[in-house]
């Protein structure tokens, strides 16, 4: 009898040792493959800046922000104009950008007539892309105003602008622009980032 108990516990420890190896082996397997996948943690340092976009800037007592561009397409249509009964179509070999900006005083007192405006759309590359040549009056606002006396603390009013652009151009910006002390060539400028809607 004590023969048989003798050789059941030493199977039970054989068993048991069995265990402890298979479970030293499956924690060292985890321990790899887990240390094999763990992901690699970049120094803050190291990562590059990436610039945000900014849709608004101020300059002087002119707030500019940044309110809608619409990509064109080659064609601006005639049946799309203020006056579709006898408007023709206008082409480019590239593509036509409509672009709404609009300017808010923040100081406190108006500003005057053609103080401010904007300007060429620069692209990634620096290339500028100065407002149309073409005649496209007919698919602005009726009303211009771009440059118009601002109140102080009245809603943003829309300077809208079409730009003939290449194709290629991409991250898109305006120049906006306040001329100093009523001179027509002296000015502060900015560029301000266009979020380009199909």
């Amino acid at each position: 009898m004590w023969k048989n108990i003798n050789k059941s516990s030493g199977q039970i420890a054989r068993v048991l040792l069995a265990l402890a190896v298979l479970v030293l082996v499956a924690m060292g397997i985890a321990y790899i493959v887990v240390s094999r996948t763990r992901p690699v943690v970049v120094p803050v340092d190291d990562i590059p800046d990436v610039p945000l976009p900014v849709y608004e800037t101020t300059i002087g007592d002119v707030r500019f922000v940044f309110l809608e561009a619409t990509d064109k397409g080659s064609t601006l249509t005639g049946a799309k104009s203020n006056n579709p009964e006898w408007q023709k179509d206008v082409k480019t070999t590239e593509r036509f950008i409509e672009l709404i900006v609009g300017a808010q005083n923040v100081g406190k007192v108006n500003t005057e007539r053609r103080v401010w405006d904007i300007g060429e759309i620069v692209d990634s590359e620096g290339r500028n892309f100065i407002p149309t040549t073409q005649d496209v009056r007919t698919w602005l606002p009726q009303e211009e105003l771009c440059g118009a006396v601002l109140a102080p603390s009245f809603e943003p009013i829309p300077c809208t602008k079409i730009y003939e652009v290449a194709k290629v151009s991409k991250d898109l910006k305006v120049k906006v622009f306040v001329y100093k002390n009523g001179s027509s060539v002296d000015r502060d400028e900015a560029l301000i980032d266009i979020k380009l809607m199909p």
